[in-house]
């Protein structure tokens, strides 16, 4: 699927498309289930209460009882959360199957599934870290911020605002880069959490810049087209919202965004897995040597898969 030596944006890029192209029914038809699941689920859970009640279309506060607010907020919370743990299961499945296509070889559903299994909880876990450090940095200079205007006013609070929200932009800029690979490493390397995220910042680390643009121009391509994808759905779901404000309306508008954003996801979302695991390839081959391995796998993944996906256990392991 790729060459074997240093990878340049274009082999990545086409190698993100080309193990689509390869093995469509692990990649978009897994793709495809998911996230009609998880959005079925999620439109359910966000409009269920309030249908249930008839309060779908309400316009005034006051006739949203206060079980009708609860009900709505927690099914929100869940759906959140249902659409979060969908997208960690797909992007760990779609990492095992790039990691297969990247020596030439296919891998089914089942196949991928398997091999994730053990690793789905250790993921989960990393996902919650991540998450868990950017809330913490976030609320560590919002509370700063709202200190300084309590205890001296709204100037000082803006004056010492500015750079302390750069230096956290920064902050998450730098820790969303570093911990790229931190996932690919849980499933493709099987390293438990804490040493994934130690092997991620070891492999980023000379090598900055370039996983930044490269992901950022990815997050960029995918942004375009999931915007070309789902505006005309959400653009038909405002007509409707604009000729009546029924529970009718309401609803369809609400069903209609959430298949353009279906549709989007089940685009993009092997194409960014592809192009995390193509990019974390190229930076073993640049930092490893990795390429010397993959060249001596292209025969053996055509008789013993299992020999060719331990290849991509770290060295020394």
């Amino acid at each position: 699927m790729i060459p074997l030596r240093p990878l340049s944006l274009s082999d990545i890029f086409n190698g993100a498309v080309g193990y689509i192209r390869a093995n469509p029914k692990a990649t978009l038809g897994l793709t495809t289930v998911v996230v009609v699941v998880t959005q079925a689920l999620a439109l359910i859970l966000q409009l269920g209460p309030l249908l249930s009640m008839g309060k779908v279309g309400s316009e005034t506060g006051e006739e949203l009882s206060t079980p009708a607010l609860v009900g709505s907020a927690a099914s929100s919370v869940a759906s959140g959360v249902t659409t979060a743990l969908a997208g960690i299961l797909l992007a760990g499945m779609l990492t095992v199957v790039v990691g297969r296509a990247v020596f030439g070889a296919k891998i089914t559903v089942g196949e991928a599934w398997h091999r994730l299994r053990g690793r789905l909880w250790a993921l989960i876990g990393f996902s919650a870290l991540e998450v868990l450090a950017a809330v913490l940095l976030i609320g560590v200079v919002v509370a700063v911020i709202a200190g300084i205007a309590v205890a001296a006013n709204g100037t000082a609070a803006v004056i010492v605002g500015i750079p302390l929200v750069l230096a956290l932009i920064a902050a998450l800029v730098y820790l969303y880069t570093s911990l790229s690979f931190a996932p690919v490493a849980v499933v493709l390397e099987r390293k438990p959490i804490v040493a994934s995220i130690r092997r991620s910042f070891g492999l980023v680390r000379n090598h900055f810049w370039r996983v930044f643009g490269i992901r950022l121009l990815a997050s960029v391509v995918a942004g375009v087209i999931a915007g070309a994808v789902s505006v005309p759905f959400s653009l038909a779901g405002q007509l409707f919202l604009i000729g009546g404000s029924s529970s009718g309306s309401i609803v369809l508008a609400t069903t209609l965004a959430a298949i353009g954003g279906a549709i989007a996801q089940i685009i993009t979302a092997p194409f960014t897995a592809g192009v995390t695991v193509l990019l974390y390839t190229d930076t073993r081959i640049r930092a490893e040597a990795f390429d010397l391995a993959l060249q001596s796998a292209t025969g053996a993944a055509a008789v013993d898969n299992e020999t060719a996906d331990n290849l991509w256990l770290a060295p020394g392991r």
